[in-house]
């Protein structure tokens, strides 16, 4: 099942989409219930969905205006760094890395959050946020959202809470994440973090690992690579997270980017007003982002 949140008029909207036409499945829910709560209680709303949602009137998914799938998460969204090995070898190599680190693979994975405010929908325009930074970058990702929370997920029973899964922009200022000698700022400016199209349900995936990434910059590909190409997977990224951490459903976790992003390129290819980055995951739609 493909979910979208969308605005037609008359505030935000959940929707069912299929092919090329969405419908509007509010109606079915509790009043107030967005994307963020169905997956809260997909239990007993999800079997709703399924038997009552093919008798509503479709419209083209073109007449709709696409927000981020859960355009308020409850908290920060959960981020990977240096999680494919060709995108730690460019970054050791670029000079913005912290001062010491190396090419050598991590031991264990890097995380760190994205502000919830960051959070924009798939075809939003992303701020260049001129005065702020002037070394703006793309990092196109896979992201999970979690279905059953817990504290203690073993690796083994990881993908039994996973709800589903959509596509993370992660938008750097990589002059702020150098300069501040960490991540959050750097990575959590207004709008730089494109989510979408859609929120599709883990069974729709048979094999997450199969599914391939591409970004591309005014249609020149730069990142293309497998989600098995993960250093550390998905099972492990939710056990090291849920060790002390109690996970929510519909937490969001960008799994990390593969090489080719900007900083990777000599000299860097920084993105400028007026550039259109656009991020595609085989099955879960594509992204498409003008820097304004």
């Amino acid at each position: 099942m493909k979910l979208v949140t969308f605005s037609a008029g008359a505030g935000d909207r959940v929707g069912l989409v299929d092919a090329a036409a969405v419908r509007d499945v509010t109606g079915l829910l509790p009043a107030g219930t967005g994307v963020l709560e169905l997956v809260e209680r997909w239990d007993e709303l999800g079997p709703v969905l399924t038997s009552r949602a093919g008798g509503l009137e479709p419209v083209p998914l073109e007449s709709v205006r696409l927000r981020a799938p859960i355009p308020v998460p409850r908290r920060n969204v959960f981020c990977v760094g240096k999680n494919y090995r060709d995108h730690v070898a460019e970054f050791g190599r670029s000079g913005y890395d912290t001062p010491g680190r190396s090419e050598a693979l991590p031991e264990k994975p890097i995380l760190f959050s994205k502000a919830t405010t960051s959070v924009t929908g798939p075809f939003d325009e992303v701020s260049a946020h001129p005065g702020v930074t002037a070394e703006l970058d793309y990092e196109g990702e896979l992201g999970v959202i979690i279905g059953r929370g817990g504290r203690g997920i073993s690796r083994a029973d990881a993908y039994g809470h996973v709800w589903g899964y959509t596509i993370v922009n992660d938008v750097t200022a990589r002059d702020l994440q150098r300069d501040h000698k960490q991540w959050l700022l750097g990575k959590s400016l207004d709008t730089h973090c494109p989510m979408g199209p859609y929120a599709v349900t883990a069974d729709e995936v048979p094999d997450v690992t199969a599914l391939e990434l591409e970004t591309s910059v005014n249609g020149e590909s730069r990142q293309l690579a497998l989600v098995k190409d993960l250093i550390f997977d998905i099972p492990e990224l939710i056990a090291t997270l849920s060790a002390g951490i109690t996970l929510l459903p519909g937490d969001i976790i960008a799994t990390g980017t593969p090489a080719g992003v900007g900083i990777g390129f000599e000299p860097p290819k920084f993105l400028r007003r007026g550039d259109v980055v656009e991020v595609s995951v085989s099955g879960l739609g594509a992204l498409r982002n003008r820097i304004a």
